[in-house]
């Protein structure tokens, strides 16, 4: 099954996504948190920089429960203001 190419907004989500996350690993190395969170240093590498732009919804509550940062927190801070 082939995916439908990813609309610009989607890029832009997935961008945002992976700013947030870097942030919110800080300090922490991305093998630590991506071990914590069930995942490869590899695929976090590619959420955080947006190459993966639409990670799978338990793949990220993984991340958010590594990180401490809510589910709420994260859906409101990705998805961009209306223009």
């Amino acid at each position: 099954m082939v995916r439908p190419p990813l609309t610009p907004e989607e890029r832009l989500r997935g961008e945002q996504l992976g700013l947030i996350l870097r942030r919110a690993r800080g300090e922490r190395s991305i093998v630590e948190v991506a071990a914590a969170a069930g995942m490869s240093a590899e695929t976090l590498r590619k959420i955080e920089t947006g190459r993966i732009a639409t990670p799978a919804f338990f793949t990220i509550a993984a991340l958010a429960d590594v990180l401490g940062i809510s589910l709420d927190r994260l859906a409101t801070r990705s998805t961009p203001a209306p223009t």
